[in-house]
C-alpha cells in the first residue's frame, strides 16, 4: 500500500484556510466589480504553441508540458522514444507534447482576445481568478500551483487606465488592512537603457538580469550581464542608471540626465511624470517610481507595476504592465492592453504573519444543536430549519451524547452558540441558548430563537 502524499509544491486546504482564501478574493472582486470589471474564466491547459515564447527564456523553461493521450499505445512506442530522444536534447516534439497547464491568465486572456475580438466591445473589461502552474523550486511564497487574480483592460492606449489600477492596488490593500508600496517603472526607460549601451538586441537579457536585483545582488547582476554578451563599458552604464534614488522627483531628474536625450526615454519619462500627477490628484500616496523594476516578461512595452507588502520579508503580491501588441502573437495586431496580478497566494501569507484576518472569517457554524433524545431532537431539526430560513448557519449534533462530547466538538468547531432542547424545554416551547465564547445562557421562547441569535452576535 503506497503513502498518501501530493505533489511537491502543491496543498491542500482545510475549511479554515478555504474562508481566508475566499475573504481574500472576494475583497479583490468587489473592487474589480467596482471599477467595471467582467469576470471570464478559460481553460486550465492551453496549447503548447500558445504559451512558448510568450514569458522569456526563463520563464519557458517554468512552463508543465502535459503529455499526449495514448502513449501507452503499442503502436506508439517507436514514436515516444523518439519524442523522448528529442526532450532530452532540449527540443520540443509533438509526438509528447502539445498542450501546457497555463503559465499566468495573461497569455491565454489575449489568446481568447484574439479569439473572439469581432465580438467584443472595446474597451474590453475582464477579471479572472483560477489556478495557474509553474514548475518553480518550490519555497516560502512560491507554489507550483496557485491562484491569480487578474484584471486587464484591452482595446485603449489612456494611460488613465494605468492610473485606475494603481487606484484599484491602493483600495484592494486598504481594504484588506496591508500596508503596500506600489513600484511603477516604464519599459521605455529599460528600452532607452539598451539604446545608451549600444545594446538593444539584448534587452531581454538585460531586463531578465535586472529583474534579479533584490535577490541575487549587484554582483551576481554583473556576473549575469557579463554572461549575456555585455562588457565592462555597458554594464558599469547598466550600474549607474541602477544606482539612481532619491524621492520620485529626484528619481525622475537622474533619469532625465542619463537617458532623457532618447526618444524612448523621453516617452518613458512622460508616462511615469503623467502617473504622478494623476495619482496624486487622486489621493494615491503609496506610488513609488523604482528604476531597477524590470519584470522580465517579453510582452510588456510600457508602464509595469509591482507590489510590496511592508514590515515582512516577502516576494512582490502584485504586479503587471501595459503590453501594446500581445494579441499580436496570435495574428491580431493593434489591440492595446494592460493588466494587473495579484498573487493570492503570498497575500494569504502575509496576512497570516500580519494577524490581519477579521475574526469573523473563521466563522462556519453559528448555532449547535444538542442532541438530546429522540423527541428533542426532532424539535431542534425544526428549529434548524427556521433558522437557515434567516441565514444562520447551525446544525445537529450527529448522535445522543454526553454534554462534555457536544461542547467539545462545538469548541474546536469555533462555534459561537450551543442550543440546548431538553424534557423541560419541550414543555415550556423554549430553548436554553448558551454563549460558548461569554458563558452567558439565557432561556428564550423557539419562537424568539432567531432574533436572540442575532442580539448576542457581535456586530461586524
Amino acid at each position: 500500500m503506497s503513502k498518501a502524499t501530493i505533489p511537491q509544491g502543491t496543498r491542500d486546504f482545510s475549511a479554515e484556510v478555504v474562508r481566508k482564501r475566499n475573504y481574500i478574493i472576494q475583497t479583490i472582486k468587489s473592487v474589480f466589480e467596482l471599477y467595471g470589471f467582467e469576470p471570464l474564466e478559460t481553460p486550465a491547459m492551453e496549447n503548447l504553441d500558445t504559451l512558448l515564447g510568450k514569458y522569456s527564456e526563463e520563464g519557458d523553461k517554468l512552463i508543465f508540458k502535459i503529455l499526449n493521450n495514448g502513449l501507452g499505445d503499442p503502436k506508439n512506442i517507436e514514436k515516444s522514444r523518439a519524442a523522448f530522444e528529442n526532450v532530452l536534447q532540449g527540443k520540443n516534439d509533438r509526438q509528447l507534447t502539445e498542450r501546457a497547464l497555463k503559465y499566468d491568465l495573461t497569455i491565454p486572456f489575449a489568446r481568447y482576445v484574439a479569439m473572439n475580438h469581432g465580438q467584443l466591445t472595446f474597451p474590453f473589461k475582464r477579471y479572472q481568478v483560477q489556478p495557474v502552474w509553474r514548475a518553480d523550486r518550490p519555497q516560502k511564497g512560491r507554489y507550483r500551483e496557485f491562484y491569480q487574480c487578474d484584471a486587464d483592460v484591452v482595446g485603449s492606449t489612456s494611460l488613465v487606465n494605468e492610473v485606475e489600477f494603481a487606484l484599484i492596488y491602493a483600495n484592494v490593500f486598504q481594504q484588506l488592512n496591508i500596508d503596500v508600496e506600489i513600484k511603477i517603472n516604464s519599459r521605455k526607460i529599460l528600452t532607452a537603457l539598451s539604446e545608451l549601451c549600444h545594446a538593444k538586441d539584448k534587452l531581454t537579457g538585460i531586463t531578465v538580469a535586472i529583474d534579479k536585483l533584490d535577490k541575487i545582488g549587484i554582483e551576481k547582476v554583473e556576473g549575469e550581464l557579463l554572461q549575456r554578451g555585455l562588457n565592462p563599458e555597458q554594464i558599469n552604464i547598466i550600474k549607474k542608471y541602477l544606482g539612481i534614488s532619491g524621492n520620485n522627483k529626484e528619481k525622475i531628474k537622474q533619469v532625465e540626465e542619463l537617458l532623457g536625450h532618447t526618444e524612448s526615454g523621453k516617452k518613458g519619462i512622460e508616462e511615469l511624470e503623467f502617473m504622478l500627477n494623476y495619482s496624486s490628484d487622486s489621493g494615491l500616496q503609496s506610488l513609488t517610481i523604482d528604476f531597477t523594476l524590470a519584470r522580465g516578461l517579453n510582452y510588456y512595452t510600457g508602464i509595469i507595476f509591482e507590489v510590496k507588502a511592508q514590515h515582512v520579508q516577502m516576494g512582490s503580491i502584485g504586479g503587471g504592465g501595459r503590453y501594446d501588441d500581445l494579441t499580436g502573437l496570435f495574428g491580431v495586431p493593434d489591440i492595446p492592453g494592460v493588466g494587473i496580478s495579484f498573487g493570492i497566494d503570498r497575500i494569504y501569507d502575509v496576512m497570516e504573519e500580519l494577524s490581519l484576518f477579521p475574526k469573523e472569517v473563521h466563522q462556519g457554524t453559528q448555532v449547535l444543536f444538542f442532541n438530546l433524545g429522540d423527541a428533542e431532537s426532532t424539535k431542534a431539526f425544526s428549529l434548524m430549519h427556521e433558522l437557515r430560513a434567516k441565514d444562520i448557519s447551525c446544525e445537529l449534533f450527529h448522535q445522543q451524547s454526553k454534554f462534555d462530547k457536544q461542547f467539545k466538538y462545538a469548541e474546536r468547531k469555533n462555534i459561537s452558540f450551543a442550543a440546548l432542547i431538553g424534557s423541560r424545554e419541550l414543555e415550556t416551547n423554549t430553548c436554553t441558548v448558551k454563549d460558548l465564547r461569554s458563558g452567558k445562557q439565557v432561556s428564550v421562547k423557539q419562537s424568539d430563537l432567531a432574533e436572540t441569535i442575532r442580539k448576542m452576535k457581535p456586530e461586524g
